[in-house]
């Protein structure tokens, strides 16, 4: 029988700074990265450290998340390891999670108190953002319900609902209106609806003007939306339909409503006391017609 040798580092340890002992990569990096939980567990009992760090500040727990082993974070947890430990690039596991598209690894790093908004810097996202370019509407819904921040501004990619409208993620575009993003929300006055207009999605353009996307707002370039679709192309003629059709009151006031409710609107919506239908309606369920109601 092979016996496992149980060493902390595979390579040179020294000491950085402030943030401790740090190896160019061990055992327990290896053992979490590729899911092998027998080996993980054997180390974690032998005493190597869960918290021990590569030189650009990568943890075990970093690794497991990253490559979606959620049996291996949840052992990693369970021995002690930092929640919220971040890279040198600013990431903390539940980034990674978000960006490896594991719910489970999510579901449990918050289970964990991990913190839904970590402070942003130039080089890395929110978990919200990593979400919604994965297009993973769980994980979206999942933030959303623990208070992910939907305004959470990235350098790069701006809102995350700029980020779901570039990658054509329209299920977490819906979620994020749903949950009260602003849809007109601008990053160098480039709106979700340009990013949109660019992704050449009609559905995801009905959804945002339906949702009070402004079909006339310019960028810094001074283009419409429109302006960035090919002529006579199904995204050029849903927005030129737009701009000669403005929305019916009756869809004016459901956008009204919803943005005086904020963030809240979902809950108070289904509170009121009104008909099944025309909470139906202000809840956008089934994409409801403006004749719905009537």
């Amino acid at each position: 029988m092979t016996v496992l040798k149980m060493e902390v580092t595979a390579a040179r340890r020294s000491f950085l700074c402030d943030i401790g002992f740090w190896a160019d990569r061990t055992a327990l990096h290896e053992a979490a990265s590729q899911g092998r939980s027998l080996q993980l567990k054997q180390l974690i009992e032998a005493g190597a450290s869960v918290n021990m760090v590569t030189v650009d500040n990568i943890t075990p727990l970093h690794e497991a998340c990253i490559q979606a082993r959620p049996s291996c974070a949840r052992m990693l947890l369970e021995a002690g390891a930092q929640v919220d430990v971040r890279t040198i690039h600013g990431s903390t596991p539940l980034c990674h999670a978000c960006a490896s598209g594991s719910l489970e690894c999510t579901e449990l790093l918050l289970q964990h108190g991990a913190k839904v908004n970590p402070s942003l810097t130039a080089l890395t996202a929110s978990p919200l953002h990593e979400a919604c370019i994965q297009g993973n509407v769980d994980i979206v819904r999942l933030l959303i319900s623990k208070g992910a921040q939907l305004e959470a501004y990235d350098v790069h990619f701006g809102p995350p609902l700029h980020i779901a409208c570039a990658k054509g993620q329209v299920d977490c575009v819906r979620e994020l209106l749903l949950a009260g993003a602003n849809v007109n929300s601008v990053k160098f006055h480039e709106t979700a609806l340009h990013h949109a207009a660019r992704a050449n999605m009609t559905d995801m353009i009905e959804l945002l003007v339906e949702f009070g996307a402004n079909v006339f707002s310019s960028d810094n370039l001074a283009r419409k939306p429109v302006d960035y679709t090919s002529p006579v192309s199904p995204s050029c003629i849903c927005l030129q339909f737009y701009e000669s059709n403005p929305l019916s009151l009756q869809q004016l006031c459901r956008i009204r409503i919803r943005g005086t409710f904020g963030t809240r609107a979902s809950d108070v919506i289904c509170r009121l006391d009104t008909s099944q239908r025309i909470k139906s309606y202000l809840q956008y369920c089934g994409h409801a017609s403006a004749t719905a109601v009537v």
